[in-house]
């Protein structure tokens, strides 16, 4: 039997696309091991899942001054003892990882052991922990071509992010039904981001009265982010979070508002979703999203509102523009090369896997 050990941790971003690949790794025969840090979100996803799970030391590598930048690199040289030890235990025949800060010693562990690895790239431009993964890699999955002419020539591979099944399989009766909304008018699904945008919100309920005049509005605000005054107001439900109802949410929508996260932007190319983004301004990240979001408008997927021009003109007039050319939006997401980000993800395990 193939063995395949995963890894990915930090935030549920570097996760979910590797829970996304278990359903297909089990059907093609492969036996999953994942290595993740101690405590990290990911070993409670994992081990959920039922799947072997080994934890690690890991540092975060930090690109400004910290104390810790003096502890991190020695717990990166312990981490990268263990996953070296793991790796010589369970003996895969490859290796596949999500990112975040505690795939760098299972990825340079993997090079020792003369074991192939595959990194996955989400944003436009490589993040650090993979930088440092790089030499390491066999190949770089990535969500977008521009990433190309950053990586070294023949190790990219253009795949999407893998998303979950589930999310393809939602009911738009059940999340009215949830909602206490119809399925009759159309509805605009509002993402903040898990720990929600004070700025969007504010956009979006300003707006309010003007949007359902023709929409019903499904608002994710984020934690503590709901507002009480609006609690009762027909054709508008707000929530701080949603899980399990979320593929019926989308299934019900017509038009997405979100941020412009990798992933977040990955569903939504896939579930063919006409959308506006709303990428999070430079000064409060290191403008990947601003990046991904042009790179979205290029291809012609989304519309595009910079946080800096956000208000109640710019967002109703976005609204209107997509609601208005729907279906151009939709085309240009059938036609992209990313429909099959699980099977192409695929094909490439299975390859380098056969080679080891």
């Amino acid at each position: 039997m193939k063995k395949i050990v995963l890894t990915g941790g930090g935030t549920a971003g570097h996760v979910t696309p590797n829970i996304a690949l278990l359903p297909s790794l089990k059907e093609a025969g492969f036996e999953v091991h994942y290595i993740g840090s101690y405590n990290g979100i990911e070993k409670k996803l994992i081990e959920d899942m039922g799947i072997p799970y080994y934890g690690i030391s890991s540092g975060k590598l930090r690109r400004y001054f910290d104390l810790k930048n003096f502890s991190d690199p020695f717990r990166v040289v312990k981490g990268f003892g263990e996953a070296n030890r793991i790796l010589k235990k369970i003996k895969p025949d490859v290796v596949f990882s999500k990112g975040g800060f505690v795939t760098v010693p299972v990825v340079m562990a993997a090079k020792k052991n003369h074991i192939p690895a595959i990194i996955h790239e989400s944003d436009m431009t490589p993040g650090l922990a993979n930088k440092l993964c790089l030499p390491s890699a066999s190949k770089v999955c990535c969500n977008f071509k521009e990433t190309f002419d950053l990586l070294p020539e023949g190790k990219a591979v253009l795949t999407g992010t893998p998303i979950r099944k589930e999310l393809f399989e939602g009911n738009a009766e059940k999340a009215a039904e949830f909602c206490g909304l119809s399925t009759k008018k159309p509805t605009i699904l509002v993402i903040g981001g898990s720990s929600g945008s004070v700025v969007i919100n504010n956009a979006v309920r300003e707006s309010l009265d003007e949007i359902l005049k023709d929409f019903q509005v499904i608002h994710l605000c984020g934690k503590g982010h709901l507002d009480e005054n609006l609690k009762n107001k027909s054709g508008y439900v707000q929530f701080e979070y949603i899980s399990k109802e979320l593929r019926d949410l989308f299934a019900l929508s017509d038009l997405v508002i979100s941020r412009a996260g990798a992933n977040a932007i990955c569903e939504l190319l896939a579930l063919k979703k006409p959308n506006i983004l709303i990428p999070l301004s430079k000064a409060a990240s290191r403008g990947d999203q601003i990046l991904n979001a042009k790179s979205f408008k290029k291809n012609g997927f989304s519309y595009v509102i910079e946080e800096e021009e956000l208000s109640t003109t710019s967002l109703l007039n976005a609204i209107r523009d997509v609601a208005a050319h729907k279906e151009q939006y939709i085309k240009a997401m059938e036609e992209s090369e990313m429909s099959d980000s699980i099977g192409t993800i695929m094909k490439l395990i299975t390859e380098l896997s056969e080679k080891h």
